[in-house]
């Protein structure tokens, strides 16, 4: 039965993982997004048993910081460096899932829901607060975003996949800038994001581990540079 006491028992399972989850008897929730398990007692699926929620605001989290829709390029020093790469896949979805919940399941952005037939998901990105004399890029907040405002985010990535056109007539979209105004915007974010790639950073990620998550380290610089050249 799929059902246990009225409540379906959810699973937090790691996109990487799913494979093995399947294989373990887990079954795909299409309408929630989420894994469960057919019955409470599969033994097999333990490892992704649903664990305690985490606060709805993370100890130090600043919500007001970064709203609203923008290009925010992470310096290429960074790349590698961000809280999914610090946390085990369990901790990153049971975040993941406290994210998307608490911004009622729609984009901080533009307000839209995911979208199956669209292919718009919605997903997590972090906002950061750079300290240029101590070169520490503090983790700030975590934002619920749509693919379609998260890759204008990340507008380089949107360069590199030849969807920088996409990306730039959604940001005009969502923010009500003028063609000249979205380019003049870009333009200024890549002249930023190229100072602060000449630099490596300290990251603090404080948020997190106030909240209980244990980080595992980040990669090393070599190893952040081997990775952006794959």
């Amino acid at each position: 039965m799929d059902w246990s006491g009225g409540r379906r028992c959810w699973l937090e399972v790691p996109f990487a993982e799913k494979d093995l989850a399947k294989a373990a008897g887990a079954r795909w929730d299409p309408a929630a997004g989420r894994w469960y398990a057919p019955r409470p007692d599969m033994p097999g699926l333990d490892r992704w048993a649903v664990r305690s929620d985490l606060p709805a605001l993370l100890p130090g989290e600043d919500r007001s910081f970064g709203s609203g829709l923008f290009v925010d390029l992470v310096p290429s020093s960074c790349w590698f460096t961000n809280a999914r790469s610090c946390l085990e896949p369990g901790d990153w979805a049971r975040l993941r899932r406290m994210v998307l919940a608490r911004a009622n399941q729609r984009c901080e952005a533009c307000g839209r829901g995911r979208d199956q037939e669209t292919l718009r998901w919605l997903e997590v990105h972090e906002r950061w607060a750079y300290d240029e004399l101590t070169h520490v890029q503090r983790l700030r907040r975590l934002v619920c975003l749509c693919s379609s405002c998260h890759t204008a985010t990340h507008f380089g990535r949107a360069v590199a996949h030849g969807g920088d056109l996409d990306a730039l007539a959604h940001l005009r979209q969502v923010t009500g800038m003028t063609d000249s105004e979205a380019v003049d915007h870009v333009g200024v974010a890549f002249a930023l994001w190229e100072m602060r790639s000449q630099a490596v950073w300290t990251l603090d990620l404080s948020i997190l581990t106030g909240a209980g998550l244990a980080l595992r380290p980040p990669p090393v610089p070599a190893d952040r540079a081997r990775a952006a050249r794959l």
